[in-house]
């Protein structure tokens, strides 16, 4: 992929803590708060009165996300700061960031589906029913009979932030084939997203690839975010090469400020004229996270920074792909999004507080908050 020139952010506040119940979503009752006259909710594309008791959406005909790759079990360390062989115990949590998008949306009342293989074992059947529980279409997955569900072993330092050691040799999710594909699932989408471990060997890389150009030549948006895992792949080059191959095919990319420096091989990530080097031509929305800082966003007519909402961090597992169902769940209600800096915005402070939330539990999938709580801690901010 070549490089491109061209000339051509998510609110500020402080959460204390949120009361969570057992199944570790949040529980939040709502009072009577001010908002002030700035901030345009109507904009974003949510009825604020549209919830049932457990802050689930019921309207069921949102437009679908299909989100496809890996889902997997997280082991996190309870006590933060120590390596992995100090660790006195774990905690089991779902995980894999397609599956945290795909469910992070419907946690926000959205409509999403699963396309991915997990192993034909406890885990992978475990996996299939938090889908299911999550009201997820899992019509497109499939089980292994001969390679167990992926697990990864997760360090977390003493600030939240982590680090991973993954058991894949091979694991059920890369060997979907692509005559295992649900290509009827994913013509019926609005948006398709996906990331790059995937691509990483076959047969799941030609899966992914079939599945992407189904979804392209139904004129579904594709969504990416690259999601880097340099120990998965045969070398780091090998990692960007594949990260790259498909660049171009993508009309929205959310990327991090650490896999700008990695694709740009060192370049300043906070350098705008660095990251318009990733602006492809047909490019719709490129979205750089900048973890507690909030996020930019870039479009052919318009960039900006959006500042994020301040929390205490315990675990940023899952954070970026909370924004990204986030970002995914109000796209997919209104494209037109794309073009309107101000409404852009608006959708941008609501995927950066799903981002907020989540790092403030354990585990990825535990950790994805409901639409109430994301409007509860959005108002809290401002009130």
């Amino acid at each position: 992929m070549a490089l491109h020139s061209t000339a051509f952010g998510c609110f500020t506040g402080s959460v204390s803590s949120y009361p969570t119940n057992s199944s570790n979503n949040f529980s939040l009752t709502y009072s009577t708060i001010k908002v002030p006259s700035f901030v345009s909710f109507p904009r974003l594309n949510f009825k604020v009165n549209a919830f049932s008791g457990d802050g689930v959406s019921e309207t069921k005909e949102s437009p679908l996300v299909v989100c496809f790759g890996e889902m997997l079990i997280d082991f996190v360390p309870t006590i933060n700061g120590l390596a992995l062989a100090e660790a006195p115990a774990f905690k089991k949590a779902p995980g894999g960031a397609p599956a945290n998008v795909a469910v992070g949306i419907a946690r926000l009342g959205g409509s999403s589906a699963f396309i991915g293989k997990v192993g034909e074992d406890e885990f992978g059947y475990m996996l299939a029913d938090i889908l299911k529980e999550n009201n997820v279409n899992s019509d497109g997955m499939r089980f292994d009979p001969g390679a167990r569900t992926a697990l990864a072993f997760v360090t977390l330092r003493s600030d939240g932030e982590r680090e991973f050691m993954f058991y894949r040799n091979p694991s059920a999710d890369m060997l979907l084939q692509e005559a295992e594909l649900d290509l009827d699932l994913i013509r019926k989408a609005k948006i398709f997203h996906y990331g790059s471990i995937s691509l990483i060997t076959e047969p799941c890389k030609s899966a992914h690839i079939a599945a992407a150009k189904a979804a392209k030549d139904a004129g579904v948006v594709l969504s990416y975010d690259p999601n880097l895992r340099l120990p998965l792949w045969p070398s780091a080059e090998k990692a960007r090469e594949g990260i790259l191959s498909i660049w171009e095919t993508a009309d929205i990319i959310k990327i991090s400020e650490e896999e700008i420096s990695f694709l740009t091989k060192g370049e300043d990530p906070n350098n705008d004229e660095v990251v318009h080097k990733l602006f492809h031509p047909n490019l719709k929305l490129l979205l750089v996270t900048e973890g507690p800082d909030g996020c930019r966003y870039y479009t052919k007519d318009f960039s900006g920074k959006v500042q994020g909402l301040k929390v205490d961090a315990v675990d940023t597992t899952g954070a970026g792909d909370a924004f990204v169902a986030g970002m995914l769940s109000q796209l997919a209600v209104d494209l037109s999004l794309l073009e309107k800096e101000d409404q852009l915005r608006d959708a941008l402070r609501f995927a950066n507080a799903c981002g907020a939330l989540t790092v403030m539990e354990r585990g990825a999938i535990p950790a994805l908050p409901t639409r109430k709580a994301v409007l509860n801690a959005i108002f809290k901010s401002v009130s």
